[in-house]
């Protein structure tokens, strides 16, 4: 088990580095920081002096390296926009992305798996086939097409819910029905997909055949069995939650980290913006650890092959 979990830890560390590199690289050609801080009519010398406050003026080996450098010792940098401490700009905005993505979460796994579990108890029933149209109406809508028919159905025809911003708890329902909708649609499908394939398997049918009641046989083998694949997508959904609110955060005008790297991304801010997307990839990379042992318990027998 310990040799498993540092060969998941030295993973994760290689999966950080990559996406600091794959930032560090993309965001320095994605164009010149100074020629948006300044303006496009700003005099040479002091394009010069901002790129020289900056280090912008360094060969790009020398950057990547000073940057490395500060974040392993704690340094994420300083907004280049707000003058001040990157991390300290994200943290400011990790409450505001919480309310909707916990929300979000909750009736994900609320809704979603039970609701993917009784589909597939009652297979080829009417509400077997509700469940698959809706949803793969909810998970092939796009976000940003959601929440725009949200909006246009609850605040303009309806004008029962606010359209933005974040005054009261009522201001995050529709964003919060935005992040949800699809991933509740997934996580049926797949679901009622899992349980499907359990109820067929042999053990199954052996255990109803020796007396034992229905329930028992859902509860004590197909859910167990079934929850290993919905374990690995919980995961995978749990590590985009922040990534999963850009879009979401725009158009409800959320002041969220979704909307700072939007804002931050169209400034170069780029000490933001590669804080932001190292909070992402960190999240994935925990997500993805607590799949693992979430696994290990789940199947005592893939715990034994890791010792």
């Amino acid at each position: 088990m310990v040799r498993f979990m540092l060969g998941r830890l030295l993973r994760a560390f290689i999966t950080i580095i990559a996406v600091v590199t794959f930032a560090f690289v993309v965001l320095r050609m994605s164009g010149d920081p100074s020629q948006v801080m300044l303006g496009p009519d700003a005099p040479q010398d002091a394009v010069d002096a901002f790129r020289h406050r900056w280090g912008l003026d360094q060969p790009l080996w020398v950057q990547y390296f000073a940057y490395v450098r500060s974040i392993l010792t704690g340094d994420f940098g300083v907004s280049m926009r707000d003058h001040a401490s990157a991390l300290g700009l994200v943290l400011q905005r990790v409450p505001a992305t919480l309310q909707l993505t916990l929300p979000a979460m909750a009736l994900k796994l609320f809704l979603g798996i039970p609701a993917g579990v009784y589909a597939a108890l009652n297979r080829d029933s009417t509400t077997d086939r509700a469940v698959i149209l809706l949803s793969v109406l909810g998970f092939t809508i796009p976000s940003f097409v959601m929440g725009l028919l949200l909006v246009l159905i609850f605040s303009v025809m309806l004008g029962v819910l606010p359209s933005g911003g974040q005054d009261t708890w009522v201001h995050g329902i529709l964003p919060t029905l935005t992040l949800a909708i699809g991933g509740i649609g997934i996580l049926a499908r797949f679901s009622r997909s899992a349980m499907i394939e359990v109820l067929t398997q042999h053990y199954v049918r052996t255990a109803s055949a020796k007396g034992m009641s229905w329930r028992n046989v859902v509860w004590r083998h197909a859910l167990p069995n079934a929850a290993l694949p919905i374990v690995t997508l919980v995961g995978f959904m749990v590590g985009s939650l922040i990534a999963g609110a850009v879009v979401v955060e725009s158009i409800f005008s959320w002041p969220g980290i979704g909307r700072l790297l939007i804002v931050s991304v169209s400034n170069r801010d780029l000490a933001v913006v590669q804080c932001i997307l190292l909070v992402i990839a960190a999240t994935m990379v925990v997500s993805n650890l607590l799949v693992d042992l979430a696994y290990g318990w789940l199947d005592p027998r893939l715990a034994a092959r890791r010792h």
